[in-house]
């Protein structure tokens, strides 16, 4: 069934349809076939369509180089018939680990014409982590970007027993700064042992090896074969939970859900082979997949960014078209503008205000489809020309929209980019329903939304509030996991999110996760979610967790904007040798909280942040904190810290301003 023909349904706890007005309201029944029956359908389409046309670009050598869909193809079925000629058969599993960039994605696509399942891992998870994964998913072949990744492997190798060989893309890596054992260049001579030489080959050798077993006979037609003889039932990838509630669980998803869900998009984001997106996003992270996948299927460049860190120069560089990011990256653009604005001399900061308090006007009147009365698009033209244009100049200046997912976006931020002529359109969805569910579109947004439901998707709102979900992108099983499996997926086929949320003129709300939400010691339900994210749009604070389940109030653990409450120190003659040293200070805690007392001025007593506690480092990934996709890990950042928010609690003292 083709995207156009397909009915969205939306059901309240009570049975009530939500959707749109007029019609009736239905759904396809769940995997709905398309005439495109697996991945690799989309794939051989778009080289077919526009083999000679670029498809990736990435930056070597201070140039920007670029690779042609038939590029990608070649690269591809080298690796597929690289994997042939190792043993790798109908159904095994090849793990991918490293960072995105084109040899990511043609690997990806090289595994399933081997007829494999792609298993990715995040390039930031810890050696008992990949080994984890590898085991759980039984995986033969694991490609690992650098040595760097390599070394993970090696440390585990003795667990690793069914993994035959070892690809990786890269024989050195040069690290952006010194590690732990000080090194900036790790060889990969450097982390093999003598025995584990035979176990690691590069990608050029695999590729090497592949274009010999094309070579003979009929081995091309038999490798074409295989691919066509691809089920949509038959798994496409086994993606793994982060971790955040117990050990991580391997979501499998078929050919059909990624046909699926890919097809459903098509009438919300209206891409073609003009658009291009830059690409930063860990390619282990299903957002991200999809994004794969849908520019695939679209014919959309993407440009693959040199690191995170890199992503503001290579968007002046690429200008893409559309982005797409976690609410992390959009955040820190917003305090670094905000951290500009407020070190700027005081006449531009008002020009600055008062060019936003007229996009503030301009966009509400856009939400609303109010005309734009005459002297407001001149006082708007003159904003942008003094204001705006700088704010899109940072996203390279073509930006038609930016998508974002993983997490919560704080509102305010949204409206912000909006009043600056940028438009966020924020999404939601799960690994086990293939990240895409819900998401706002250009012609129907609200900010604080996730949007209206993705074409064919069905949500029903339980009576406790939580989320359900029934369509053709819900996963099949969490793998070798029947009992967890029947615990999320009812009788029905509804898929239990675990996130709560309400429909407003249809489009959906989330407000919290399930397993997040507080219970004080009054019985008060409360959404921490919606208080951490209040006070990350502040300029100074970078991340928040508030704590309160059992207890009489609710108290925050808190780290610093360190480039922002660094100059804001300097401004006020805070003397400080060191970031840590300024949450010591009585000045900057008396800055937090009088952020934290304007948050508190909207909300009831049992929802106000009584105290809190200035941490001397921000959450990361590598402090255990955070996980892959920037999300705090609340469990493990309560144990490490549980002293000190226990403390919070027996120490006398009021408000926030007094601890």
């Amino acid at each position: 069934m083709a995207a156009e023909e397909m009915e969205t349904t939306v059901e309240s706890g009570s049975g009530e349809v939500v959707g749109r007005p007029g019609g009736k309201q239905t759904a396809p029944p769940r995997g709905t076939a398309t005439a495109r029956k697996n991945a690799l359908d989309l794939f051989n389409e778009r080289v077919r369509l526009s083999g000679p046309k670029t498809a990736v670009r990435w930056r070597e050598g201070g140039v920007w180089r670029e690779a042609t869909w038939s590029d990608w193809d070649r690269a591809s079925r080298e690796i597929a018939a690289g994997l042939r000629s190792l043993g790798i058969a109908r159904g095994d599993r090849a793990c991918l680990l490293g960072n995105s960039r084109p040899e990511w994605v043609y690997s990806d696509v090289g595994i399933l014409m081997a007829g494999a399942v792609v298993v990715p891992i995040y390039q930031s998870n810890l050696p008992h982590e990949c080994e984890y994964i590898v085991n759980d998913a039984g995986a033969k072949v694991v490609f690992a970007e650098d040595p760097i990744q390599v070394e993970k492997l090696v440390a585990e190798r003795q667990k690793l027993g069914r993994v035959t060989h070892v690809v990786t893309f890269d024989a050195v890596s040069r690290l952006p700064k010194p590690d732990v054992k000080g090194r900036v260049e790790v060889k990969l001579d450097d982390v093999l042992p003598e025995e584990a030489r035979g176990w690691v080959l590069s990608l050029s050798s695999l590729r090497e090896r592949g274009r010999a077993w094309l070579a003979e006979g009929d081995r091309r037609a038999e490798l074409e074969r295989s691919w066509a003889d691809i089920d949509p039932e038959s798994p496409f990838t086994f993606v793994y939970t982060s971790g955040t509630t117990g050990p991580p669980k391997g979501v499998v998803l078929l050919h059909r859900n990624l046909v699926w869900e890919c097809d459903a998009v098509r009438s919300v984001f209206p891409l073609d082979e003009n658009d291009e997106q830059l690409m930063f996003l860990p390619l282990a992270h299903i957002f991200a997949r999809v994004l794969e996948w849908y520019s695939i299927l679209k014919g959309c460049r993407s440009a693959f960014a040199e690191s995170v860190a890199k992503v503001r120069d290579n968007l002046a560089e690429v200008r893409p078209t559309f982005l797409c990011a976690v609410p992390r990256v959009l955040e820190k653009m917003y305090l670094a503008i905000l951290g500009n604005r407020n070190a700027s001399p005081p006449t531009k900061q008002r020009i600055f205000d008062w060019a936003l308090s007229v996009g503030r006007e301009y966009s509400r009147n856009e939400q609303q489809r109010r005309h734009q009365p005459v002297a407001l698009q001149i006082k708007h033209a003159l904003a942008q020309r003094l204001v705006f244009h700088k704010i899109q100049a940072l996203l390279g200046g073509r930006m038609r929209f930016i998508v974002s997912g993983g997490a919560p976006l704080s509102k305010e931020i949204a409206e912000f980019f909006h009043a600056a002529g940028v438009l966020i359109l924020e999404g939601w969805g799960l690994t086990e329903t293939l990240a895409g569910t819900a998401v706002n579109r250009l012609d129907k947004y609200a900010f604080g939304t996730v949007g209206a439901p993705i074409p064919g998707v069905e949500i029903r709102i339980a009576d406790d509030g939580e989320i359900l979900v029934r369509g053709g992108s819900v996963m099949k099983e969490y793998f070798n996991r029947p009992e967890a499996t029947r615990e999320v997926i009812d009788a029905e086929g509804w898929f239990h999110t675990g996130d709560i949320g309400q429909m407003v003129d249809g489009l959906l709300q989330i407000t919290d996760r399930k397993k997040d939400i507080i219970v004080n010691a009054g019985g008060k339900n409360i959404a921490p979610q919606n208080l951490e994210n209040a006070l990350k749009a502040t300029p100074y604070i970078s991340q928040v967790m508030v704590h309160g389940d059992k207890k009489p109030y609710l108290v925050a653990l808190i780290t610093l904007n360190e480039e922002n409450v660094a100059a804001w120190a300097r401004e006020h003659h805070v003397s400080f040798s060191s970031p840590a040293e300024l949450a010591k200070t009585d000045q900057v805690r008396r800055l937090i909280a009088r952020a934290i007392d304007e948050l508190n001025a909207h909300q009831p007593s049992y929802s106000s942040i009584k105290k809190f506690a200035l941490l001397p480092a921000d959450f990361s990934q590598e402090s255990g904190e955070l996980t892959p996709t920037l999300k705090v890990k609340r469990k493990f950042t309560y144990e490490k810290y549980k002293d000190l928010i226990e403390g919070l609690y027996a120490s006398p003292g009021g408000g926030a301003g007094h601890e």
